[in-house]
């Protein structure tokens, strides 16, 4: 659990809720679900109206790991099995972490999956410097 992170991104909620796109609806923060007596709680869940589907957000502030992408691709199944309605797409889920390696992501997931996807956050916007060594890579 990200407190510090979670708490900065829920007061900032209109603006993140911008960020993300058109149609998202915030459902819940540490939401809570339950199996064979063990709990899991995944950090922010919206749920988009135009695409007709859940997003599950994971904040973690290291590296990328794949147990993290294990633990999103169970909560995904979770959504999909048993929260979502037949009418409804496939749950989406995305990894917001300080680090990420490609090569993992890519050895992790499997070949067709396009629900899940890690992206790395920054806590500011880069320089001109920066932008443009992005663009020349």
């Amino acid at each position: 659990m990200l407190p510090d992170l979670e708490t900065a991104i829920i007061d900032k909620l209109e603006n993140f809720l911008l960020e993300l796109g058109k149609g998202f609806l915030f459902e819940a923060r540490q939401k809570r679900f339950a199996f064979d007596d063990k709990h899991f709680w995944v950090d922010l869940v919206f749920f988009n109206r135009f695409l007709r589907c859940f997003v599950l957000i994971d904040l973690k502030i290291g590296e990328l790991t794949h147990q993290d992408l294990g633990q999103m691709q169970m909560y995904v199944n979770y959504y999909d099995r048993y929260v979502k309605t037949e009418e409804e797409s496939k749950t989406v889920g995305i990894i917001l972490c300080k680090q990420k390696n490609d090569n993992l992501v890519r050895i992790t997931l499997p070949e067709d999956n396009a629900q899940i996807f890690a992206r790395k956050y920054q806590l500011y916007l880069p320089t001109k410097e920066e932008l443009k060594k992005q663009m020349e890579v």
